[in-house]
């Protein structure tokens, strides 16, 4: 294995348009959210949303890494969903990378039984606005007369 210091990995998490970008590191078992302790984060009915990687997997394989998270763009919503991914694939991407491949597609079964969008992204968009109506698929009211 390489230098201690130097076991960095960074990934990102996205939902509509959410971005969280975790830089997972070795460490104490820190998780951060925009220079926030994790347990802070609102709105406070989602939080476990944001926790359910942790619970899944167990804090132990969390307690030799730090991960910093930084989010920005959408919602409430959004943004809870898009650094739970970013959680998830920064653990796998720091198995695969520093420990091992098997640990690694362990972890990823794991998540992947629980909910498939913990790992793979959503790729649904907000669709465009088109003219001739108000929204994208809404048309104008026609008169005849």
């Amino acid at each position: 294995m390489g230098d201690a210091k130097n076991e960095v990995v960074q990934v990102f998490g996205r939902k509509k348009k959410a971005t969280a970008v975790a830089i997972c590191r070795t460490g104490q078992g820190v998780l951060r959210v925009n220079g926030n302790h994790i347990d802070t984060v609102q709105p406070e009915l989602l939080r476990a949303k944001v926790f359910e990687p942790v619970l899944l997997l167990g804090a132990d394989r969390y307690s030799k890494v730090d991960i910093r998270i930084r989010v920005r763009g959408g919602g409430f919503t959004s943004q809870i969903y898009a650094i739970r991914q970013a959680i998830a694939k920064s653990l796998i991407a720091y198995y695969q990378k520093y420990i091992d491949e098997a640990s690694k597609k362990e972890i990823r079964d794991i998540l992947v039984a629980y909910d498939k969008s913990i790992v793979i992204s959503d790729p649904r968009r907000c669709e465009a606005k088109k003219f001739g109506g108000r929204s994208a698929r809404a048309r104008f009211q026609k008169s005849y007369r």
